[in-house]
């Protein structure tokens, strides 16, 4: 007869993204190896009970320079392993504690019928809005955001406020209705009456248009003379209450940050101004985010996924500080 104490039962790791049996909570992972859903989260198509559904849109029919955001979705989920380990910094709280989040996988698109693209992309958003979770979606290009926001005007009310960091305004005329264009879609999203650009902040331009369309715009050359907390104030008091889109395209980073990019631009912000201005928007009614534009063939070390990854993560606890704050949680 064996008479040696039983081992006490080990505590459930690894690859939680497809063995966690709920939607809360982390458990141990190994950072270099499992299943790589973004963050760990439960890899799922089941919506219910989800407060925030990261997925993909792997689509670079759009672009004007150089190709391969279709890569970034699995890229920014590779980058995002690390950030799963620990207490995300500053914040010092498990934000999926506070928030069920799931990653539902990649939007399915028939890059050979270009034509049906807008339309998937829409549909996706439809459905996992009409849930009632909130959408964190990962690019792609940056076209990817206009279908986006049409869904979410169409659910949380148009026009919604739009904040929008980038490296270009993305408003340049083009009223073909078919275009697939990666630099049009906020013109398209102003003449749709989606967004109110009065109400709408540009963080980081530098590039030129004859016509901003009305939109406030906190070009890079001012975000680097007057800082990060004076751009965070001027894009609280600008939008305000209202429902609000944060739209993060990396090449708002400079290139010593944001490489790997379709259209990448000198002169922009540092990861440390970006990240602070992203980490103030919790006053914000945020209703929906992606981040876009992360193109892996042209990354080195993986730094410009290594950013997108830190955007995403530090929206995610924006959310789960406003849900914290609304319990009365400690900041």
């Amino acid at each position: 007869m064996d008479t040696r104490p039983t081992p006490p039962e080990a505590p459930p790791a690894g690859d939680g993204a497809i063995r966690r049996p709920g939607l809360l909570g982390s458990w141990p992972e190994m950072t270099y190896a499992g299943v790589l859903s973004f963050m760990r989260r439960t890899y799922t198509r089941t919506l219910e009970g989800a407060d925030v559904v990261v997925s993909g849109i792997p689509l670079d029919l759009a672009t004007t320079y150089r190709p391969g955001a279709r890569l970034g979705p699995a890229a920014i989920r590779a980058a995002s392993v690390q950030l799963a380990e620990l207490k995300p910094f500053p914040w010092g709280f498990d934000p999926f504690e506070t928030l069920a989040v799931i990653d539902a996988g990649d939007c399915w698109l028939d890059a050979h019928q270009p034509h049906t693209v807008p339309g998937a992309i829409r549909d996706h958003a439809r459905r996992i809005l009409a849930s009632g979770a909130r959408m964190l979606t990962l690019g792609g290009d940056h076209y990817v955001t206009y279908p986006l926001l049409q869904a979410h005007a169409e659910r949380f009310g148009a026009p919604l406020a739009l904040i929008h960091f980038d490296a270009h305004c993305d408003t340049w005329p083009d009223d073909a209705p078919d275009s697939l264009n990666h630099g049009t879609m906020f013109y398209k999203a102003v003449r749709e009456g989606l967004i109110d650009p009065a109400h709408s902040v540009q963080v980081g331009i530098r590039t030129w248009n004859d016509d901003f369309m009305g939109f406030n715009v906190l070009d890079a050359p001012t975000v680097h003379a007057r800082g990060a907390d004076w751009a965070l104030q001027q894009i609280l008091a600008i939008v305000g209450p209202r429902p609000a889109y944060v739209t993060f395209d990396i090449d708002c980073l400079d290139p010593a940050f944001a490489p790997g990019t379709g259209t990448p631009v000198a002169g922009g912000l540092t990861s440390a101004q970006a990240l602070q201005i992203v980490r103030g928007l919790v006053p914000l009614n945020l209703v929906g985010m992606d981040v876009v534009e992360v193109s892996p063939p042209y990354d080195h070390a993986d730094i410009t996924a290594l950013a997108a990854a830190h955007v995403a993560c530090d929206l995610l606890c924006v959310l789960a500080a406003q849900r914290r704050a609304a319990a009365g949680a400690a900041p």
